[in-house]
């Protein structure tokens, strides 16, 4: 089959001359796709490929953005260069996401830290370790990683928490991590950990605000369990 570019396409159905008529709100994701990909393969139109990216994850945009370079690239048409520009369309989204999300003058729920960390943390296939440093205010003033690990756990050097905070002037902290098994239950290391730095709080009169362990959809606060 011959192959069909987006140059011989009927005029509205160009997802970058459509883009321009008719603004970007009137592209689908597999028209938006398209464009970063520029052209398909000798069966397939850069639409036609989109939309079979988009069927691999059920149309679902978040399981789209952990899908690695190496498994975009299994897609016949789809080399390292436009696996690239996929990724890296997707990263900006997710930053782009992340910094709306820290427009809070003020923290005042569990529920309000998940909607900040959760754009960072709930799709990554290891384990992450942030701290949200608040002012007198509880108004988030900085956001640091302060871990990266395994499958199953991060090391954290409670040294480095305090560090900062003390760098920052910073009256509160809030620790932040997840599960990329997705179970949110805390583990033994996860207690002791908290437990150290609330002691450690204690002494430096940095308020150690609240613990959670985000997962996709949901999360496990310590404070709102009264464990903390």
């Amino acid at each position: 089959m011959e192959k069909v570019s987006i140059k011989s396409w009927a005029l509205d159905d160009r997802p970058r001359e459509k883009m321009l008529l008719k603004g970007k709100e009137s592209l689908s994701d597999a028209e938006l796709i398209a464009i970063l990909i520029g052209s398909g393969n000798r069966e397939e139109s850069a639409v036609d490929l989109a939309k079979r990216i988009l069927r691999y994850v059920n149309n679902n945009l978040n399981k789209l953005t952990k899908l690695s370079i190496e498994e975009l690239m299994q897609f016949k048409g789809i080399g390292n260069v436009k696996a690239i520009t996929i990724v890296t369309a997707l990263e900006f989204g997710k930053r782009r996401q992340f910094e709306d999300k820290q427009v809070l003058s003020k923290i005042t729920s569990s529920s309000e830290v998940m909607s900040i960390m959760s754009p960072v943390l709930y799709d990554l296939d290891h384990e992450e370790f942030w701290v949200l440093y608040l002012n007198n205010a509880n108004k988030v003033i900085s956001k640091q990683q302060v871990s990266k690990g395994g499958l199953t756990a991060t090391l954290v050097d409670v040294r480095i928490i305090f560090k900062k905070a003390m760098e920052l002037n910073s009256v509160g902290i809030i620790l932040c991590h997840n599960h990329p098994s997705g179970k949110l239950k805390p583990s033994k290391a996860d207690i002791e950990l908290t437990n150290k730095v609330k002691m450690a709080s204690s002494t430096l009169d940095i308020k150690l605000l609240d613990h959670l362990i985000i997962s996709e959809k949901t999360y496990f606060s310590f404070a709102d369990e009264g464990i903390l």
